[in-house]
């Protein structure tokens, strides 16, 4: 079995993992998303898993034969990056340009094989299809602060979900973490994705 190490703290990307029956070692990178910017949103959510696994591979309790993966989520909308909003303003002003509307949700994977120091990395996108939620609705959404700490200010797993009209490509994505293309990245680096199951 190999040992997957994720880079992340979302517990949704967790989760993920979990439901498709990996058992990561958690390590957050504690990567400053900041440092990054000017971007093509794509280029952005590249950028900075880019910068996770490598923040977290230099760990010293990721094991040698270890996969680390780093993963990071924005949502483009008029061709600007959209990330974590973090207060309730920005949070809203989001929902009022979003409804009604069609964004893409940008995840970058990036993907490092500790024993050979060989990485392999991927961009997924999904189209997502938001709801035309009423001002009430999105004050609602917004008080639950689910929005606040996620990238686009939304969830697919949770309270936001009931706002999601309509996907194109890997819902797993829009979650943060596609597992389609996670496979590929894996059998790039010369491993099975069986050999990530957890035990059973």
């Amino acid at each position: 079995m190999t040992t997957l190490v994720l880079g992340s703290a979302s517990p949704a990307r967790l989760a993920t993992l979990r439901t498709a029956g990996l058992d990561p070692l958690v390590l957050v990178s504690g990567v400053d998303e900041s440092q990054l910017d000017a971007l093509a949103p794509a280029d952005l959510a590249q950028g900075l898993a880019d910068l996770k696994c490598a923040a977290v591979a230099r760990r010293p309790e990721v094991p040698a034969d270890a996969l680390v993966l780093g993963c990071d989520s924005v949502l483009e909308l008029d061709g600007e990056a959209l990330g974590k909003p973090g207060t309730p303003e920005v949070a809203t002003r989001r929902w009022q340009a979003m409804r009604g509307r069609t964004g893409v949700l940008h995840t970058g994977h990036s993907l490092l094989d500790v024993a050979t120091g060989e990485t392999a990395r991927g961009c997924g996108s999904t189209s997502v299809t938001f709801a035309d939620l009423d001002d009430g609705e999105i004050a609602a959404y917004v008080a639950t602060g689910e929005p606040l700490q996620v990238a686009g200010a939304f969830t697919l797993d949770g309270f936001g979900g009931a706002f999601v009209t309509g996907i194109e490509g890997d819902p797993h994505n829009v979650v943060g973490v596609s597992l389609p293309l996670l496979r590929q990245l894996v059998r790039r680096l010369g491993h099975a994705w069986p050999s990530l199951w957890a035990p059973r």
